[in-house]
């Protein structure tokens, strides 16, 4: 599948180094794209991105990035432009490990913090983006959550500031989209990659609440990180280019 060779720039994952990121980026080089790859913290992580680029004949670059910091923003997306020759797709994948709690067990400047980190880091990347992307027609998919449809039980760190993130695409779809850009979410539901997995490996979640959680998906199964990256690359591609401003729930139909 070459979804991408055929699109000038490259694709730009934000969060490459987590679970759902790299399964994102793996994907993208996989089905044609050059990748530009941020991370915050583990940039060995990237390595083996970089190695498979470099056997399918695709480019790849890595920025170390904190999305709290706009004009760093600026300057990774003007990087990333110039040396690809432009941006065509924006990946919001980015986000730290975030403990699950009841809300009234969390302090308005944690609440803050948050909302910091997600809905702010992402309008920091998409701002900066924009230029690029209307230079190429291209689009954005962030990766929410599919919590903001249904709510789980003390998640709402995660999916208030995930909300704020899904209102900012709705607002691009409709704003940009004269200039032939789209804009889309994926929200994930349960996985065994990613935050999930890490909440698994610190014990907020034990077998039975594992239990309760499958028992509450219709298809009685976890997610994977594949599962993610293909509604990722789905959405990014030219077979989904009359979608715009929706996001496509990845979660076994726990949202129904």
């Amino acid at each position: 599948m070459d979804d991408f060779g055929h699109r000038p720039g490259a694709a730009l994952v934000l969060g490459a180094s987590g679970g759902l990121g790299l399964a994102t980026a793996r994907m993208l080089i996989e089905r044609g794209s050059h990748v530009g790859l941020t991370y915050f913290r583990s940039a060995g992580k990237l390595d083996p991105l970089l190695t498979l680029a470099k056997e399918r004949g695709r480019r790849a670059l890595s920025w170390r990035l904190d999305l709290t910091d706009a004009e760093r923003a600026a300057e990774v997306m003007a990087q990333t432009a110039a040396e690809f020759g432009g941006i065509h797709t924006l990946v919001y994948a980015a986000g730290p490990h975030i403990p699950m709690r009841h809300l009234s067990r969390i302090t308005p400047a944690e609440f803050k913090s948050q909302l910091i980190d997600d809905a702010s880091g992402f309008f920091n990347a998409a701002h900066a983006a924009l230029p690029y992307l209307r230079e190429t027609g291209g689009n954005i998919v962030a990766v929410t959550t599919a919590a903001t449809a249904r709510f789980p039980i003390r998640d709402g760190l995660s999916s208030g500031p995930k909300a704020a993130v899904e209102a900012l695409i709705r607002g691009i779809a409709a704003e940009e989209g004269r200039f032939g850009i789209r804009a889309n979410c994926v929200g994930p539901g349960m996985t065994t990659d990613g935050m999930a997995d890490r909440l698994i490996s610190s014990g907020e979640l034990d077998q039975h609440a594992l239990d309760i959680t499958r028992a509450n998906i219709p298809l009685r199964r976890f997610g994977n990180a594949e599962d993610i990256a293909e509604a990722v690359c789905f959405l990014a591609s030219d077979r989904a280019d009359f979608i715009s401003g929706q996001k496509l729930d990845i979660d076994g139909g726990y949202g129904v």
